[in-house]
């Protein structure tokens, strides 16, 4: 299982660390946010390719933006689970 740290929190703003991640979650996870109306942005970085932990920024319009990755993780959840279905049905 993967861990989270909060690394800074405010009430529009939040930046956390994703433990044992990659860009592919992250950049899902990006775009999906960027969809949300209450989020002006989500960006990710990861210092090193090999070594680095993504670090993610969520700044929203004044909703919470733990609500706002909680629904995002959400979605992304769904997508995926419809994406293997997708799979399955077809191979």
């Amino acid at each position: 299982m993967n861990d989270i740290k909060i690394l800074k929190q405010t009430a529009t703003e939040i930046e956390f660390e994703i433990e044992d991640e990659s860009h592919g979650v992250c950049n899902a996870l990006r775009h999906i946010l960027m969809k949300d109306e209450d989020v002006e942005y989500a960006v990710y970085n990861i210092d090193h390719p090999l070594t680095g932990k993504p670090i993610m920024t969520i700044k929203t319009n004044g909703a919470d933006p733990k609500e706002a990755l909680k629904k995002a993780a959400e979605e992304l959840k769904t997508e995926s689970e419809s994406f293997k279905q997708l799979i399955e049905e077809n191979l």
